[in-house]
C-alpha cells in the first residue's frame, strides 16, 4: 500500500491510501483545494472517503468532495451529528456504515470498529487490499482500543499527547489542568499506545504512522523513539 497524509493535527487531517488499484481518501477535515492539489487534481481517482467521526477536523469538507462525485462513507451517527454544523452530511453519495460490519470500495475491504471519544458514533477502520493481501489499521481519537487485529501491515495510530509533557506543561501553566481528564476520555496518549500495540500481533508490520500530536502536551522525538524501539519498524510523525 501507498500512504501519503496530507494533514494531521487539530487544524485539519485528510490521508490518501492506494493499493495500485483503489484510492480512497480517509477524513476530509481541510478544504477540497488542498485536497486537489495533493490528488494532483485528478479527483476521478478516489473511489471514496471514509470519515471516523463528526468534528471539524475530520468532516468538515467531506460534503464537499460528494460535489466531485466522491462516495462518503461514515457512521449514521456521524452523519447525524454534522446536522449542527454548516458542513452537514446528506445526500445520495453519503452512506452510514456500522461498526463490525464490512462493505467494499473498489479492492479495499474495509472493516469499521467503534472507539472511544467524546462524539456521536466515531469510529477506526481496518483496510485490507485485495490486491496485495497488506491489512491497514487507522484509529484517531481515541483514548482506548478494545480490539486485537491479527497480521497488520501498517498502523496509522493517534498519539496525541505524552504524560510527562502534559502535566510539565500543567504545571508551567501552559496547559489548563481541566484539559487532563478531557484528554483522558478523548485521546490516545504515548503511554497507551505503547500499551496497545504490546497487545497485538506486528509480526508481519513494516510501517506505523503516528498521528494527531498535539501542538503543546507531546515530544515528537521522544514519541518516535520509543515506539520505533518498541517495534523494531520504521516509524513516520505526521
Amino acid at each position: 500500500m501507498e500512504i501519503e497524509p496530507i494533514a494531521s493535527g487539530s487544524t485539519g487531517n485528510c490521508y490518501r491510501i492506494s493499493d495500485g488499484k483503489t484510492k480512497i481518501l480517509i477524513e476530509a477535515g481541510i478544504p477540497v483545494s488542498r485536497i486537489m492539489q495533493a490528488c494532483e487534481f485528478r479527483m476521478w481517482e478516489i473511489s471514496g472517503c471514509l470519515v471516523s467521526h463528526e468534528h471539524g477536523d475530520h468532516a468538515s469538507h467531506a460534503q464537499d468532495l460528494t460535489r466531485y462525485g466522491i462516495e462518503v462513507y461514515t457512521s449514521q451517527g456521524t452523519i447525524e451529528g454534522t446536522r449542527q454544523f454548516r458542513y452537514a452530511l446528506h445526500g445520495p453519495l453519503v452512506h452510514p456504515v456500522k461498526a463490525m460490519q464490512a462493505f467494499q470500495i473498489g479492492s479495499f475491504t474495509i472493516l469499521p470498529f467503534d472507539v472511544e471519544h467524546d462524539a456521536r458514533e466515531p469510529l477506526g477502520f481496518l483496510i485490507k487490499s485485495e490486491i496485495t493481501g497488506e491489512k491497514l489499521l487507522f484509529f484517531t481519537d481515541t483514548y482506548y482500543i478494545k480490539y486485537r487485529f491479527p497480521g497488520l501491515s501498517y498502523i496509522m495510530a493517534e498519539c496525541n499527547y505524552n504524560m510527562d509533557q502534559l502535566l510539565k506543561n500543567v504545571d508551567e501553566g501552559i496547559t489548563p489542568a481541566f484539559r487532563i481528564q478531557r484528554l483522558a476520555k478523548s485521546h490516545m496518549s504515548l503511554e497507551t499506545l505503547k500499551e496497545m500495540l504490546q497487545a497485538n500481533d506486528l509480526s508481519k508490520l513494516k510501517q506505523i504512522y503516528l498521528l494527531h500530536l498535539s501542538s503543546d502536551n507531546s515530544d515528537e522525538e521522544t514519541m518516535k523513539q520509543e515506539i520505533q524501539k518498541l517495534t523494531g519498524v520504521e516509524v513516520y510523525v505526521c
